[in-house]
């Protein structure tokens, strides 16, 4: 199955388990093999870090993270390599490995680029719009709706621009996007902390479903702008709030402001 042609696959939705099995898809759809010892260390260990769980400034020990994996130290080894490379691990000769501390400067270069791709596919998002694909993004919508946790939002966060990626024919941007947010992430992540609640995020994706929907893509395009930008909004106060978790100290910083709502 090619990425671009991962949501065209109407028999998942004659089953009770459609939800899952359109995401199993879309995993298929990314990769034709399954993912290799290194790739699934790499996962586990990112999201550690984005989550929090190995917080900035942690040591990460090769020995204790391949013991929890059930890996060798090779794949675990090549993984923080591969963090090493997105910033989100720093290596240090001699030392070992940390937790690298979230820089606010690749942060919002991530949440530009991450804009460029998401915003520029809304139009074919709109163009390849079908009963599937929206009854899928609905029920995404009414699940996120029914979160009180940033455990179980965060993932169908994740989902959501996902699917819209994938809906324009554009799925395998998502690793692109993927790769250049790791800070972003940990960014996001912290602001479901209670910065901004979890149902206006949820509202937020709803606006621009119906914009989608409706075919209106100037909305669709003002809204998703301003629902991305709100991580600037919660980094300024994360920063403020927890200094010693970021790179460089807190302060005024010139940066695009969200797009009024109409």
């Amino acid at each position: 199955m090619a990425p671009s042609s991962w949501f065209d696959q109407a028999s998942w939705f004659d089953q009770a388990s459609w939800f899952d099995q359109a995401d199993r898809a879309y995993q298929a759809a990314a990769s034709a093999r399954p993912p290799s010892s290194r790739e699934l260390a790499y996962e586990h260990i990112r999201e550690l870090i984005v989550t929090g769980e190995e917080p900035p400034g942690a040591l990460l020990s090769e020995n204790d993270l391949a013991l929890r994996l059930d890996l060798s130290r090779t794949p675990v080894r090549e993984a923080l390599l591969l963090l090493a490379q997105e910033g989100l691990v720093e290596v240090r000769p001699q030392r070992g490995s940390y937790v690298s501390l979230i820089d606010p400067g690749m942060v919002r270069q991530a949440q530009f680029i991450r804009e460029a791709i998401e915003v520029a596919s809304l139009e074919a998002c709109i163009e390849n719009w079908t009963p599937e694909s929206g009854a899928y993004v609905d029920r995404l919508l009414d699940a996120q709706e029914a979160c009180t946790t940033r455990e179980e939002f965060y993932p169908l966060d994740e989902r959501f621009h996902r699917a819209l990626l994938g809906i324009a024919g554009h799925a395998s941007a998502w690793a692109a996007v993927q790769s250049a947010k790791g800070h972003l992430d940990r960014a996001r992540y912290l602001g479901l902390s209670g910065y901004r609640a979890i149902s206006e995020y949820a509202a937020d994706h709803r606006r621009v479903h119906e914009a989608v929907v409706s075919g209106d893509l100037a909305t669709a395009q003002r809204e998703l702008r301003s629902h991305l930008r709100f991580v600037l909004d919660d980094l300024d106060r994360i920063q403020a709030a927890r200094p010693e978790l970021f790179s460089i100290p807190a302060g005024p910083e010139r940066r695009r402001a969200r797009p009024a709502r109409r």
